[in-house]
């Protein structure tokens, strides 16, 4: 019978709770690594889903997921008549937190450029896509709400048509889908007050220049909605999504575009490195070097256990140097039990896993590549962990066995 399984057996207790306690160890290297891939998944699904051949966002900004951009509404018409352009969509998105049945609900607003874009490229898995310009929203399923549920936002009442799943924003917030109007509605809300006192300071403003004492009638006028004053530009978007045509050349139209004083050009992966490189890019750091600590913590571990165990067997590797065993059949004895132990402990974090990680706050993906990277890693700090324990080993005189 091989020396290490019988020792494992002979000492089956402590074994098996050393390996649940690194096979957790491991579950937790593991899941950083599932973290930071379900990080990089959020953050550009919607990116990637939206498909859009180009981006058009303020000019000297790097867009809308790395920074504040505002360009008006109707920059849409113009870049429509960009030579290769099919088609222009909108683009607003923005976070906002309110209070819904008691319960905070925190929620990234995604506009939809209705009707151009009805939501046909969000995953719908009940109800429908949206029917009307306003008062709609197709839902994530994190964000608690159900199929027809009514949620107040701003001073408007949405229905939920539609629920869809897996749609969060770069933050882990689950997206709900608005037409674009709508959306700008939520996002430019203000309070009742707060519009009766800039209508004032309007009023007052007017009273003290020359125009308005000599056209009174303007008075009547800036009192009213801010929307039906001509002087104010129209609302501000995020974005302008274009859509090529078949066999235009992405470089030739952004050329085109970039000779525009006030807007800048990208396209979807260098809309992506951008996200990448700036929210993103903190955050995996920091979960690399959290994995690298918990690994280096695994190796000491197990090179300890190795060691104790190993000092529980003196007299036993003194006994058999005395009957003239040979040193290599020492160092595989504590060699192949570090393996073991480093297999049994790979074995509980791949299966508890499994169980775990769904229910995480965040996604966690875990890849074939990343388990296959994780057991070289096992292998390799299981190695390293039993040098200890065959050093000691080594050193251990055969006349141990004869003391008292």
């Amino acid at each position: 019978m091989n020396l290490a399984v019988r020792d494992v057996r002979h000492n089956a207790g402590r074994f098996v709770f050393t390996s649940v306690g690194i096979g957790l160890l491991l579950m937790i290297v593991m899941g950083m690594g599932g973290i930071y891939r379900g990080l990089i998944f959020e953050a550009t699904l919607l990116v990637d889903r939206v498909g859009a051949d180009l981006w058009v966002v303020q000019g000297n900004t790097r867009g809308p997921f790395s920074e504040v951009s505002r360009l008006p509404a109707n920059l849409e018409y113009r870049v429509r008549a960009v030579p290769g352009v099919l088609n222009a969509r909108r683009f607003v998105s923005h976070t906002i937190q309110r209070e819904h049945q008691g319960r905070p609900l925190r929620v990234v607003v995604q506009g939809l450029s209705w009707p151009e874009d009805k939501g046909d490229w969000v995953p719908i898995i009940a109800g429908r896509r949206l029917g009307q310009a306003h008062y709609e929203m197709i839902a994530d399923r994190s964000l608690g709400l159900s199929l027809g549920e009514k949620v107040r936002l701003g001073k408007d009442v949405y229905q939920v048509v539609g629920l869809t799943q897996g749609m969060v924003g770069s933050g882990g917030d689950g997206l709900a889908f608005l037409t674009v109007s709508d959306a700008m509605a939520v996002q430019f809300d203000v309070p009742g007050e707060a519009t009766r006192l800039e209508r004032a300071a309007r009023l007052a403003r007017l009273e003290n220049i020359d125009l308005g004492r000599v056209t009174p009638l303007l008075s009547e006028r800036v009192v009213g909605p801010a929307r039906e004053l001509p002087a104010l530009t129209p609302p501000q978007v995020s974005a302008i999504l274009l859509t090529l045509r078949d066999g235009t050349d992405p470089a030739r139209v952004a050329a085109t575009l970039s000779t525009w004083p006030d807007v800048t050009v990208y396209s979807t992966q260098q809309q992506k490195d951008l996200l990448l490189s700036g929210m993103v890019d903190k955050a995996r750091r920091q979960l690399g070097l959290f994995r690298t600590l918990l690994i280096i913590i695994s190796t000491i571990i197990i090179a300890l256990i190795i060691y104790t165990l190993t000092l529980d067997k003196i007299r036993d590797i003194a006994l058999l140097k005395l009957i003239g065993a040979r040193n290599r059949v020492i160092v595989g004895l504590i060699f192949q039990q570090a393996l073991l132990m480093g297999a049994v402990g790979y074995g509980l974090a791949w299966w508890l896993g499994g169980y775990a990680f769904p229910h995480f706050p965040r996604l966690v993906v875990i890849e074939p590549s990343d388990l296959i990277q994780l057991a070289f890693i096992v292998a390799g700090i299981s190695m390293l962990a039993s040098l200890l324990g065959i050093w000691k080993a080594l050193t251990v005189e055969a006349n141990t066995v004869l003391a008292t």
